[in-house]
Formats: structure tokens, C-alpha cells, sequence
């Protein structure tokens, strides 16, 4: 984990297999920073809810959210309804939780604002 970049400025960086997987000292470090979200599935994933006054402003944020994680390259399951977008990180590849879900929460949070 970085100490030095708040999670908002980092970026993904490629996490493939279960090595990369977080342990629970970790997870429990790093969610404080990313207030709002919640582990699910066991720690598996980090799930949150974002509430919107309209469709429009929901699919604003999905657009925007889209492009970000093609930008980082780690892509979140979306469920998507007319006044909320509830949006789930996980990295498959490892099995769980890395390093780029947290990023890529704080990020989330960021476009939301």
C-alpha cells in the first residue's frame, strides 16, 4: 500500500493471482479511507450505493464511471436503476480484494462529488 499518494491520486497497476489478494490487517487499513463502502462477500468485494435525484444524473454517473475504470483498466460490476447505481469492486483475477479496488473506490467517490 502506498503511504505517500492518497488512494483519489493513485492508479491501477496490473494484479493478477491470488498473491495479490489483501489480508484482513489490510483490509481493515484501508477501508477507513474510503468512507461509505462496505466489504461484502465475505471481504471479497467492496460494494457501495450511489443515490441520484434522476435516470439522467444516474447515467452521467455510470458514463463517467465507465470511463474512468477503462482508463485504470479494472472494471466494477454496476446494477443500475432509475435513481441509484449500486457498484461492486473486485479484482477476479485474485480472488478478492487488491490494492486497485481501493483505488479505484476513492476514485468512485471522486466522480460522484
Amino acid at each position: 500500500m502506498s503511504d505517500l499518494v492518497p488512494l483519489a491520486l493513485a492508479h491501477c497497476t496490473p494484479r493478477r493471482g491470488h498473491e495479490h489478494r489483501l489480508g484482513e490487517a489490510s483490509l481493515r487499513e484501508l477501508l477507513p479511507q474510503v468512507p461509505g463502502w462496505e466489504l461484502a462477500e465475505d471481504g471479497r468485494a467492496l460494494v457501495r450505493t450511489f443515490r441520484f435525484p434522476d435516470y439522467y444524473r444516474t447515467i452521467s454517473f455510470v458514463n463517467a464511471l465507465a470511463h474512468m475504470a477503462n482508463r485504470e483498466d479494472h472494471h466494477p460490476d454496476l446494477s443500475v436503476h432509475y435513481d441509484r447505481c449500486v457498484v461492486r469492486w473486485s479484482t477476479h483475477d485474485a480472488g478478492g480484494l487488491t490494492e486497485n479496488d481501493f483505488i479505484c473506490a476513492a476514485r468512485t467517490d471522486v466522480l460522484a462529488s
